[in-house]
């Protein structure tokens, strides 16, 4: 009789060790990135990639030409005859957006010239979800059907009324345009600062995001006029020059790779968030959502310091 409670003891024992076997064991995202293979990151496109100078700092932005091809179309050629050097940030709204552009252009005879970049182009809303290879979220979205991210960028989506789209997250950029739908060329650019603007969602053409350089735009000061807009010029926060990556000489470019959001590391990276485990952690949301998701940038070489 005595034996009993000690086979008892050891019977529970090894149904405990076999329970915490079973259970999924979640690491920090940092770490994740450590042990990813090479083949799941991938370099900027030099052709769909802008490298802007604001107070000293580089902003590089990558283009959406899957879900804006127009626009990425028409930035890309701005980019390339230098339309926003010189121009500058002229609003910068608190806990909202930062925007830039030319002051003068609802000013036909003060408005600078487009050049080769077409003065009349489509809104791009939305595309259809149909064949796009969307990394979903497990989690629902309060503000469409799926989400998740494509090619780095995250996405919502509506299958029911054949619409996907770039929602409005920290660090997403978007065309300013002004009361008709298609009056948008991607001359006049708002990046979101602050919370997740999703209210904007399909109603505004999104054309891209911040990779780098976040903190020289959303560390602005904040503009005095209606809508965070500057009430003087002398306010303005005046931009060097936005280059496209393929415009710029081989050595002088940024070296950076973003991990492909297809990839099993960043699907684990998903499910970290989700799982919050580390030491510090009381409670484990147990939840994510695409805004709060950021996808990994580094500089090329860094698995091998």
């Amino acid at each position: 009789m005595r034996t009993l409670p000690i086979a008892l003891a050891i019977s529970l024992a090894l149904s405990l060790a076999h329970a915490t076997d079973a259970a999924p064991k979640y690491r920090p995202a940092a770490d994740i990135v450590k042990t990813s293979a090479s083949t799941e990151w991938a370099p900027l496109d030099p052709q769909n990639t802008v490298v802007m100078e604001v107070n000293g700092h580089q902003v590089i932005i990558e283009l959406a030409p899957r879900f804006a091809p127009a626009h990425a179309a028409n930035i890309r050629a701005l980019a390339h005859e230098g339309y926003w050097d010189g121009l500058d940030i002229i609003r910068v709204q608190d806990g909202y957006v930062t925007q830039w552009g030319d002051p003068n252009d609802d000013d036909k005879d003060k408005a600078k010239p487009l050049g080769a970049a077409k003065a009349h182009i489509p809104a791009e809303f939305s595309i259809s979800p149909k064949g796009l290879p969307l990394t979903k979220l497990v989690d629902p979205d309060g503000w469409a059907q799926e989400s998740g991210f494509v090619d780095g960028m995250p996405v919502a989506a509506d299958p029911a009324k054949d619409k996907a789209w770039i929602p409005h997250c920290y660090g997403v950029i978007g065309a300013g345009r002004g009361d008709a739908e298609d009056s948008s060329t991607g001359a006049s650019l708002y990046v979101i600062i602050g919370q997740p603007a999703r209210a904007l969602d399909l109603n505004i053409t999104v054309v891209g995001r911040v990779l780098q350089g976040m903190e020289a735009l959303s560390a602005l000061p904040r503009g005095t006029g209606d809508m965070g807009f500057y009430e003087k010029p002398e306010q303005y926060v005046p931009i060097k020059r936005a280059r496209l990556l393929a415009d710029i000489p081989e050595k002088e470019r940024p070296a950076l790779e973003m991990m492909k959001t297809d990839s099993a590391s960043f699907k684990e990276i998903l499910e970290s968030r989700r799982h919050a485990t580390n030491k510090w952690i009381v409670h484990s949301p147990e939840f994510t959502d695409v805004c709060h998701v950021t996808v990994p940038v580094r500089t090329i070489g860094a698995a091998k310091s």
